[in-house]
């Protein structure tokens, strides 16, 4: 066999040939980036509740929930592969917050409404971060 010939099959054999693994099983929505930054400042108003109510193991928790939102928005939008290890700090912390919340929620109204703010709101949040994390180390 001549050298052409073996450094043909070489580079054909060098061809990428796109996975299955590599392309998500479905793309989210680019308007859906920004649910970081807006569960962030939705945030705000009920940190000051908190803060004025001397609920301040809370307050600590929502504050580095607050702050790691932030940072998972600056990560998404330089398309950082950090992003995806962001994304599951803020999924775990958004999940040990709606564990504790029903954990520490007394008997009757209180339990129920943890639980509507945890199906609702932190651990559909904790996927769609978990979605925007792996769509940003996704390569392009």
């Amino acid at each position: 066999m001549s050298t052409a010939v073996l450094s043909a099959r070489t580079v054909d054999s060098a061809r990428t040939v796109p996975s299955a693994r590599s392309t998500p099983a479905f793309v989210l929505p680019p308007r859906l980036a920004r649910v970081p930054a807006m569960a962030a400042v939705a945030l705000l108003p009920w940190l000051a509740v908190l803060a004025v109510d001397h609920e301040t193991p809370w307050v600590v928790l929502d504050l580095v929930e607050f702050s790691a939102l932030l940072s998972l928005d600056a990560l998404l939008r330089r398309r950082s592969p950090a992003a995806l290890w962001a994304s599951a700090a803020v999924a775990l912390l958004l999940t040990a917050d709606a564990t504790a919340d029903i954990a520490c929620a007394g008997p009757g109204h209180a339990v129920l409404a943890a639980l509507v703010m945890a199906a609702c709101v932190e651990l559909p949040l904790a996927v769609a971060c978990l979605l925007l994390g792996r769509d940003a180390a996704a390569p392009a």
